[in-house]
C-alpha cells in the first residue's frame, strides 16, 4: 500500500467512527497499515476492502511508464537535505504511482586507493559514514522503506544519531545489526563502489549536489523546475492521464466505515 493512501484509509476509518459518536477502535489484524492493500487476503482480514478496491480502481495507468527520478546527492549535504525534506518527499508521497525514485547517497565523494580508507566524503568521514548507513539501508529494506527511512533521518537535527530510531520506526524487522555489518563489512563497500560508478558515468558529469536526472537525463531547465516544483514537474512529465493529486480533481471515496 503506498504511503498516501495509507493515509486515506486511515482518515476514512477515524472519519466514520468519529461521526457516529464512537471512539476509533484499532484494526482486528495483524498487519501495521503499511500492508493493508497488499493483498486481498489481507484487506480482508484489517475490514479495509472497499477502501484498497476503491483506491486500486483510481491508480494511474501501469502501462504508461512512470517518471524515473534519480537523486544524486550527500547524506550530510545542507542543500541535498532540504531538497530531500522539501521537495523529494513530499513529491515521492504524493505522486509515488507515478514515479519511481532511485536515491544515490554518494554525491561529491571520491573513491581512494590503497583500500584502507575506501572513500573521502566533502564533508568528511561522518558524511562517508552517513552515506555508506544510507546506501546499505536501502540495500536491506527495499526502494519504499528506505525512502522514509532516509527523510526521517535528513529531517532530524543529528542525521547519523536518527538512524536507529529511524530504521526501528519504519522497518521493525531490520535489525541495526544487520546495518551496522553491512557498513562496516564487504557490502558497504560494494554499494558504495557501485554508487561511484554510477555517479562517474552522468553525462553531463555532475557539478554540486543535490543532481537530479529524469528518465536518465539533466538539463539546466529541468534542474530549476525541480529545485523550485519537483512535484509539478514529475506531474508535466509523466505522459499518462494524470492523478487527481496533478489536476487538482475531487475523488469521492466509500464512507461505508472499517
Amino acid at each position: 500500500m503506498k504511503f498516501w493512501e495509507q493515509l486515506v484509509v486511515t482518515l476514512i476509518c477515524c472519519y466514520d467512527w468519529k461521526s457516529s459518536g464512537m471512539s476509533h477502535p484499532k484494526p482486528a489484524c495483524r498487519y501495521p497499515p503499511s500492508q493493508w492493500c497488499r493483498s486481498l487476503e489481507i484487506a480482508v482480514e484489517c475490514k479495509v476492502q472497499n477502501q484498497c478496491m476503491e483506491l486500486n480502481a483510481i491508480k494511474p495507468n501501469q502501462t504508461v511508464p512512470q517518471v524515473s527520478v534519480t537523486l544524486y546527492y550527500e547524506s550530510l549535504c545542507p542543500d541535498s537535505r532540504h531538497f530531500i525534506t522539501h521537495q523529494l518527499f513530499p513529491t515521492w508521497t504524493m505522486l509515488q504511482d507515478i514515479m519511481s525514485l532511485t536515491l544515490v547517497p554518494y554525491g561529491n565523494a571520491k573513491e581512494m586507493f590503497p583500500a584502507n580508507s575506501p572513500f573521502a566524503c566533502q564533508h568528511g568521514a561522518p558524511e562517508c559514514r552517513g552515506n555508506m548507513i544510507e546506501a546499505c539501508i536501502i540495500s536491506l529494506t527495499g526502494n519504499s522503506l528506505a525512502v522514509q527511512i532516509i527523510y526521517c533521518m535528513e529531517s532530524s537535527t543529528d542525521v547519523l544519531g536518527a538512524a536507529e530510531s529511524c530504521l526501528q520506526l519504519y522497518a521493525p524487522s531490520v535489525s541495526w545489526s544487520s546495518v551496522d555489518s553491512c557498513v562496516s563489512g564487504d557490502l558497504g563497500h560494494r554499494l558504495m563502489h557501485d554508487y561511484t560508478v554510477m555517479t562517474r558515468a552522468l553525462n553531463p558529469v555532475h557539478s554540486h549536489v543535490p543532481w537530479v536526472t529524469f528518465d536518465g537525463e539533466h538539463t539546466d531547465e529541468m534542474e530549476d523546475k525541480a529545485m523550485s516544483s519537483l512535484f509539478h514537474l514529475v506531474c508535466e512529465l509523466y505522459k499518462g492521464v494524470k492523478p487527481p493529486a496533478c489536476t487538482g480533481a475531487p475523488v469521492k471515496l466509500s464512507r461505508s466505515g472499517c
